[in-house]
């Protein structure tokens, strides 16, 4: 594929807002400024071009796009005691002039459906009604959707998806890596880690105080699903997951430091209600493109395992950590996106020595095809060779209205708008 370097550069200084230029006297009223950056390279394909909207805001996570172009960016951390931003660019000129930070909790999962916007916390799901132009109607009064979700700090967001027949799905990563016992490196059998989380819940939603217990355990074996998304064209739900961690520190006879570094695969599948995808009893080697029983239930690096368990649709190199997922189907790009998945990937592969990229799958007829890099050098220096800090970690995706392709990143809080011009 033809590669161009495209350089972007932002001094963003945003307008102070009044309320003559937008409807909500609950904005903030005081002039702000985004901290201007030194703009970076992306590598795209041929005839893509980016620009940053914003920068410094925070630890940004998911997002979600309004028909009418409003940005919801969801927060990690608070920022000034709120956790969501509502982000606007009123004139068009590719910056963000307009700005508000709302909701009292920090979380990552959002998306909008139906005439609702819904947003997680790290330990439920809230929705916020909207008006014909997809705007918040009250942003202090959430309805409480789900609550009672475990959250014991570790990979505790709780990412969500909606499907066309009323149900939300919501990742419950695992608080553990390996599902080891306390102080040793033999695995718990059962692993009962796998009752609260490890896996993605299903509940209504469109109804009200939901408790967990009210949820179905729509799949299980899923470590931490941070990517997810629901795609209309097959009428199922997709997750990216995280792989475990190291090997080496209990079975050496079995493992080196380089197998800790590049095994397991991270993992794209597509789920059904009922399916396994196996952790912690097993981990996808891809190398040998196999299921592989795990050390801590007897395995030594070849047995193989996992024979009720789901296979990958696709295996990618390990660490590279997926945050994202998104299914395209806007027309502003080229065909062969259309359908397509497009996955963020958060951190980086010691075996590639690349990472912070934004990633492409297409998929033909349903079916996954070779996955390829789409954006890359979001980190602003070589990782081979580094000569400086990682500048950007891609964290989230979205879809404008315009078929634009936005990227939130959740080290400097920038937003990243990628577009296509056909020359």
């Amino acid at each position: 594929m033809q590669r161009n370097v495209i350089k972007f550069s932002a001094s963003l200084l945003a307008l102070a807002a009044t309320s003559g230029l937008f409807a909500y006297k609950s904005f903030t009223t005081d002039p702000f400024s985004f901290t201007p950056i030194e703009a970076k390279e992306l590598i795209l394909p041929a005839g893509f071009s980016a620009k940053v909207l914003a920068t410094d805001l925070g630890a940004t996570r998911h997002m979600a796009i309004g028909k009418n172009g409003d940005m919801y960016v969801k927060l990690s951390k608070l920022k000034d005691g709120k956790g969501m931003y509502l982000l606007r660019d009123t004139n068009g000129d590719g910056t963000i002039d307009e700005q508000k930070l709302f909701a009292d909790y920090q979380g990552t999962g959002v998306a909008i459906k139906n005439g609702y916007l819904y947003s997680s916390s790290n330990k439920g799901v809230f929705r916020y009604k909207l008006n014909d132009k997809e705007e918040i109607i009250d942003f202090d009064k959430p309805e409480l959707i789900v609550e009672g979700l475990v959250d014991h700090g570790r990979d505790n967001a709780k990412p969500l998806a909606l499907d066309n027949a009323g149900n939300i799905y919501v990742t419950v990563g695992s608080y553990s890596d390996n599902c080891r016992e306390a102080g040793s490196g033999k695995g718990m059998s059962p692993c009962s880690i796998l009752d609260s989380a490890g896996g993605i819940w299903k509940f209504k939603a469109d109804k009200l105080n939901q408790k967990f217990a009210d949820g179905t355990r729509y799949a299980t074996g899923v470590k931490n699903a941070v990517g997810i998304d629901w795609d209309n064209k097959t009428n199922a739900l997709y997750a990216t997951t995280h792989g475990r961690g190291k090997f080496d520190d209990f079975y050496p006879q079995y493992y080196t430091p380089k197998h800790s570094a590049e095994l397991p695969a991270e993992t794209l599948y597509r789920l059904k209600e009922g399916d396994d995808a196996g952790w912690p009893y097993i981990y996808y080697d891809q190398f040998q493109n196999k299921k592989i029983l795990a050390p801590e239930y007897g395995g030594d690096g070849k047995k193989i395992s996992g024979e009720k368990a789901i296979n990958p649709l696709v295996a990618f190199p390990a660490h590279l950590g997926p945050n994202a997922l998104l299914f395209y189907t806007g027309s502003k790009f080229p065909a062969k996106y259309k359908n397509g998945a497009f996955i963020a990937f958060h951190s980086q592969s010691p075996e590639l020595k690349k990472g912070y990229l934004v990633a492409f799958v297409p998929f033909v007829n349903g079916k996954a095809g070779k996955w390829e890099i789409f954006a890359d050098n979001f980190a602003g220096t070589d990782l081979a060779k580094p000569t400086g800090p990682i500048q950007h970690r891609p964290c989230g995706l979205a879809q404008g209205p315009d078929g634009a392709l936005y990227v939130t990143d959740d080290l400097n809080g920038t937003i990243f708008k990628i577009d296509y011009k056909k020359k």
